[in-house]
C-alpha cells in the first residue's frame, strides 16, 4: 500500500507539483536529443575522436539504462519526492561539470553522472504524480505530463541549435540550470509519499552492478574496435567483460524470480527484490514487446546520431537548421499520439505495430537522399515526415500493450523493463553502428568519409526497423485490453 496525499489539479500545491515534475522530466528528456545537435561543435572544440562523440552520447544513456530501475525503488523506499529531489540537484550539478569540461574525457565523465541523476529523478516524476493526486485526476494529470515532457522531446534540438549558433555547445548545458532553480522553488509544495512494503524488501545490488557493467563492457569493445582493431587485448577484454555480466546478471535474476517467495527469506532477513524478474518474461507476448523495442528504439537512436551529424558535416547545415529539420518527425508524434491511441483502442495494436516500422523504413530509405547537394524540402522533410508517421503509428500502442501483457501488480516493473531495453538499445546501437561501417577518428568532419559511412548506417537502421515489424506480425491479440490513456 503506497501513502498518498490526494493533491488537486487544481489547487495550487497540485499545479506546483505537476510543474515540478514536468520541468524535471524534461530536462532529462531534452539532454537524450539537444545534446546530438552538439556533436560537431563538441568535437571541433575539443578536438575529439568519432569515439568520443560516441561516448558523449552514450555515457549518459549508458547509467540512466543501468541505474533507472534502482531509482525508482530508491524512491519507493526513502521517499520519492526526496530522490526526485536529490536527482534534480545531482543532474544540475554535473550539468555544470560538463558545460565547463575543458576535455572530451572530463566531458565523458559528466556525461556518466549526469545520467545517474537522470536515473534518479525520471521514474520518481511520473510515480509522485501516479500517487498524489486524487484518482479522479490522475488521468488528466499523466496526459498533461506526456504532452509537455513531448514538447520539451521536441524543441530539443530546435533550442539545442540556436543556442550552439548563439553562444556555443556549453550553453546546452548551462541551460539546465535555471531549470532545477524552478523545480526546487515549485517542489516546496510537493507531497512526500513512499511504498510501505518497500522497507521489508533489499536493493537488487548485483543485479544493478552486473547490468551496468555488462552494458559497459560491450559498449567500450564496440565503441574502441575501429580504432584498436578487432584483434587488441583491451577490446577483447571489453567483449568478454559484456558477455560474462549479462549472461551472469540473467541467472541471478532468475534464480530471484522464484515463485512463492515471500517478503523475507528462510533467515527472517528482508527479500531481495529482483530488478529485472524474469518471470516476466513467460509471457510470450512480453517478450515478442521487449525484443520489437529494441531493434525498433536501436534504430531510431542510430538514425538520429548519423542524420544530425550527416546534415551538418556533409549538407552544411548549421546547428540550428540541423535542429529544426528533424522537427517534424517529434511533431508529428506530439500532436497525433492521441489519435494513434485511440485507433490502437479501436482496431488492436499489431496492425499500428507492424505499419509503424515499415513507415519508419520508407522514411529511412528516403532520408537516403541527404548527401553534399541536399534541398531540404525535397531531400529532407519527406523523409522526416514519413518518419514520423511512423513513430506516430507505434509508439502509445506500444507502451500500452507493454502494460496489458503483464498482470496489473508488475505494470509499474514491465514499464520500467521496457523503457530500459528502448534506452540499452539506442545505447548499443550508437555504439555499434560506426564499428559496422567503418568509421573511427576524425570521420565525422570529413564529409566524404562520413558520407559513405552515413548511407551504409542508414540501411542497417532500416534492417532493424523491417525485422520490428516481422516481430509484431507474430503478436498474439492482448489477453485484455489495453488502456490507452494520453
Amino acid at each position: 500500500m503506497v501513502i498518498v496525499t490526494q493533491l488537486r489539479l487544481g489547487t495550487t500545491a497540485g499545479r506546483a507539483t505537476l510543474a515540478a515534475a514536468v520541468l524535471a522530466s524534461g530536462m532529462a528528456f531534452l539532454d537524450t536529443t539537444i545534446v546530438t545537435v552538439a556533436l560537431p561543435a563538441i568535437g571541433e572544440d575539443l578536438s575529439a575522436k568519432l569515439s568520443g562523440l560516441q561516448w558523449t552520447i552514450t555515457g549518459y544513456t549508458l547509467t540512466l539504462a543501468a541505474f533507472v530501475l534502482l531509482g525508482g525503488a530508491l524512491g519507493d523506499r526513502h521517499g520519492r519526492r526526496r530522490i526526485f529531489l536529490v536527482g534534480v540537484g545531482w543532474f544540475t550539478v554535473a550539468s555544470i561539470a560538463c558545460g565547463f569540461a575543458p576535455t572530451i574525457e572530463i566531458l565523458i565523465a559528466s556525461r556518466i553522472l549526469q545520467g545517474v541523476g537522470a536515473a534518479l529523478l525520471t521514474p520518481g516524476s511520473l510515480a509522485i504524480l501516479q500517487s498524489s493526486f486524487a484518482p479522479s485526476d490522475r488521468a488528466r494529470v499523466i496526459g498533461a505530463w506526456s504532452g509537455l515532457s513531448g514538447v520539451a522531446t521536441a524543441v530539443g534540438p530546435f533550442v539545442g541549435g540556436w543556442l550552439i549558433d548563439a553562444l556555443n555547445w556549453r550553453a546546452v548545458f548551462f541551460l539546465n540550470v535555471p531549470l532545477a532553480v524552478a523545480v526546487f522553488w515549485l517542489g516546496r509544495r510537493m507531497p512526500e509519499s513512499r511504498n510501505p512494503v518497500a522497507r521489508h524488501t533489499r536493493f537488487d545490488v548485483a543485479g544493478t552492478v552486473l547490468g551496468a557493467l555488462g552494458l559497459a563492457g560491450l559498449t567500450y569493445a564496440m565503441i574502441a574496435t575501429p580504432e584498436e582493431g578487432f584483434g587488441s587485448p583491451a577490446v577483447w577484454a571489453g567483449f568478454a567483460v559484456g558477455l560474462f555480466c549479462l549472461v551472469t546478471f540473467v541467472a541471478v535474476e532468475r534464480r530471484r524470480s522464484r515463485p512463492g517467495v515471500g517478503i523475507s527469506d528462510r533467515e527472517g532477513r528482508p527479500r531481495i527484490v529482483a530488478m529485472m524478474p524474469m518471470s516476466l518474461f513467460r509471457s510470450r507476448t512480453f517478450s515478442l514487446l521487449n525484443a520489437y523495442t529494441v531493434v525498433v528504439y536501436g534504430a531510431m537512436g542510430g538514425l538520429l546520431f548519423f542524420l544530425a551529424i550527416q546534415l551538418q558535416t556533409v549538407a552544411g547545415y548549421s546547428a540550428l537548421e540541423a535542429g529544426i529539420a528533424t522537427l517534424p518527425m517529434t511533431l508529428l508524434l506530439l500532436v497525433g499520439s492521441g489519435r494513434s491511441a485511440a485507433l490502437a483502442a479501436r482496431i488492436g495494436p499489431r496492425p499500428q505495430l507492424v505499419i509503424g516500422p515499415l513507415l519508419c523504413v520508407a522514411g529511412t530509405l528516403l532520408l537516403l537522399a541527404v548527401d553534399e547537394n541536399t534541398l531540404y524540402w525535397r531531400d529532407v522533410l519527406p523523409g522526416a515526415i514519413v518518419f514520423g508517421l511512423g513513430l506516430t503509428a507505434q509508439v502509445a500502442p506500444l507502451t500500452a500493450s507493454v502494460l496489458s501483457a503483464v498482470d496489473d501488480t508488475y505494470a509499474g516493473i514491465a514499464s520500467g523493463i521496457n523503457n530500459a531495453a528502448a534506452r540499452a538499445a539506442s545505447l548499443l546501437a550508437v555504439a555499434a553502428l560506426p564499428m559496422i561501417v567503418g568509421l573511427a577518428g576524425a570521420a565525422y568532419a570529413n564529409p566524404e568519409a562520413f558520407n559513405s559511412g552515413y548511407h551504409q548506417a542508414l540501411l542497417w537502421c532500416a534492417g532493424g526497423l523491417a525485422v520490428g515489424a516481422l516481430l509484431a506480425a507474430f503478436l498474439r491479440p492482448p489477453r485484455r485490453t489495453p488502456h490507452f490513456a494520453l
